[in-house]
């Protein structure tokens, strides 16, 4: 199938518009946490049937969930297995290859959960699959952190196409594989609204602003493409492969951090710190508005009708056609587009998105951001103990040190370890 043929059927409608809108009063917006815009967290609550307070108090554990994960990604090497939220939504929970690691899991208040094999050995895995053709009867695959493995799903009726595949990529040993009923698409363009138009008349949305434009599904174009309303150009396009794109828009039209929510106002977004997985998230898209769910896995692989497309993150959260290209946040923090997935907002069913860092990486972009910079931290808020920064000190959330001759506020509690140093865990000290 040809490019244009690709683009044609996935085309659809993101979440995001380069126009402000003004935002509108909403019934919750006197439990909806700083930072949190109401119609969110309303569309969180329906979605995960919680209260206001289960809500509030699942946006607090996922971003300690998300600074968690960056302190010991960087910081644990071999030893570290990836952090999940569990599946109450009460309890971080980090996978440990050495028990000498659970120490500093506990120190940020975390579980820590003996398993076989580190994150980068369950990427190695997926990352031979991704380099071996996947038959037909195989969907995609993933990383799954909380049991540890990489999955391959199959049909049920062609399981051993499944065990085939891992058996030509070398990783027999490393994978299982889950009988699935999923047929992933991209999805397509059958409505408007908040459109940017492609060429002749195919259509996306914009999914977020950066820098002197935005970013949207790879599938809605290709470099040099010209588009309208607003008119820009794409500066580069990956479909299949990965599923990203980003568009520089011409003089007159000015990129803001914001993401329509369908309800007549907008969602500021505050930055791209990235979810954990179990972490809610929640998806505006141009069909069926602001819908949530959990992210089950990251690293995940799905084979659309026009190839491969790999690096995607797997939620539970519901989507229908025109809903492609959306954005996906975590509070107020941006996730990445909607690339395609299986089901619709009646049966439920399966999205994937490709995550938004890796789109900036790519191309060199910076985010635009809007408004608070979201809520803050979580946890107790007096200032102490101080003075210089040490180790083995536990730090309550707003206490304050000095280290290196500058001044640093505490952003989650946690006990201080040697390489914990507050210009080296951003994620947990933020200079003031």
């Amino acid at each position: 199938m040809s490019r244009r043929s690709a683009a044609t059927l996935a085309a659809a409608l993101a979440a995001a518009t380069v126009a402000a809108l003004s935002p509108t009063p909403h019934a919750d917006a006197a439990t909806a946490p700083a930072g949190i815009t109401p119609g969110l967290f309303a569309a969180l609550r329906r979605d995960l049937r919680l209260t206001p307070a289960q809500a509030t108090a699942r946006l607090q554990t996922d971003q300690r969930a998300s600074r968690t994960q960056q302190v010991l990604r960087r910081t644990l090497g071999a030893r570290y297995g990836g952090t999940w939220v569990s599946g109450n939504g009460a309890t971080v929970q980090v996978g440990i290859t050495d028990d000498t690691a659970a120490p500093a899991v506990r120190a940020l208040g975390a579980e820590p959960v003996r398993v076989p094999r580190s994150e980068a050995q369950l990427r190695a895995t997926v990352a031979r699959l991704d380099r071996v053709p996947a038959p037909a009867a195989v969907e995609g695959w993933y990383a799954d952190l909380a049991g540890n493995t990489v999955v391959v799903l199959a049909h049920g009726d062609a399981l051993d196409a499944g065990r085939d595949f891992a058996r030509r990529a070398g990783v027999p040993g490393d994978v299982r594989v889950r009988a699935t009923t999923e047929n992933p698409r991209p999805y397509l363009d059958v409505i408007g609204g908040n459109a940017y138009y492609i060429g002749s008349g195919t259509r996306c949305s914009v999914g977020f602003s950066v820098t002197g434009g935005f970013v949207t599904a790879g599938h809605c174009g290709q470099a040099g493409a010209r588009t309208s309303q607003p008119a820009g150009t794409f500066q580069g396009s990956t479909f299949p492969g990965r599923d990203y794109a980003w568009v520089r828009v011409d003089a007159g039209n000015t990129p803001r951090g914001l993401v329509n929510n369908y309800s007549g106002g907008t969602v500021a977004v505050a930055g791209s710190s990235e979810a954990a997985v179990g972490a809610a998230v929640c998806r505006s898209g141009s069909t069926t508005g602001w819908h949530c769910g959990t992210i089950q896995q990251k690293n995940a692989s799905v084979t659309y009708a026009e190839g491969t497309v790999s690096g995607l993150t797997r939620t539970d959260a519901c989507a229908e056609p025109g809903d492609s290209g959306g954005s996906w946040l975590a509070g107020n923090q941006a996730q990445g587009v909607t690339s395609g997935g299986s089901g619709n907002c009646t049966s439920g069913g399966v999205m994937y998105f490709q995550p938004v860092n890796p789109i900036l990486a790519a191309y060199g972009l910076t985010l635009v951001t809007s408004g608070d910079p979201g809520p803050g931290p979580t946890g107790p808020t007096t200032p102490a103990p101080g003075g210089t920064w040490a180790p083995g000190v536990t730090y309550a959330t707003g206490a304050q040190v000095t280290y290196g001759g500058a001044t640093y506020r505490c952003l989650q509690q946690h006990t201080s370890m040697t390489g914990w140093e507050p210009p080296n865990v951003p994620a947990l000290w933020q200079r003031v």
